[in-house]
């Protein structure tokens, strides 16, 4: 892969339905400390599609830096939006998925599989 042609994509599955989850809401910060504090700069938003992924990466062209980067997974509007959940049982509201970007050059694709009592992440290709 070229220098600085790094991207920062992901994927999210309902686990408990074994399909996409439609409709998520996803933003991506890039986190520095400044003073005393982390501060969060928003760098992207997006939501998934039929297929649970984004229409094209949160970050490319060349916008990757070395850093720390967050997703943030709105998936209460997700689970609400559906009739057949019962929301007494979603523990989640938003799920918050902290990484180093090390390489510039690096494919970061983030997925999250979700349930309503559950979540987990890795890194996928």
């Amino acid at each position: 892969m070229q220098p600085n042609a790094g991207r920062i994509t992901t994927h999210v599955l309902d686990t408990s339905k074994g399909a996409p989850a439609v409709g998520v809401r996803i933003e991506l910060y890039f986190i520095k400390w400044s003073g005393n504090e982390w501060n969060a700069l928003k760098m992207a938003e997006s939501l998934t599609n039929s297929d649970g992924r984004l229409n094209e990466p949160l970050l490319h062209e060349g916008k990757l830096e070395v850093g720390e980067y967050e997703l943030r997974f709105d998936v209460k509007r997700y689970f609400a939006q559906d009739a057949q959940t019962d929301m007494t049982h979603v523990l989640w509201t938003e799920v918050p998925i902290r990484f180093a970007v090390r390489d510039t050059g690096g494919h970061y694709h983030i997925p999250l599989l979700i349930t309503p009592g559950g979540y987990s992440t890795y890194r996928g290709s």
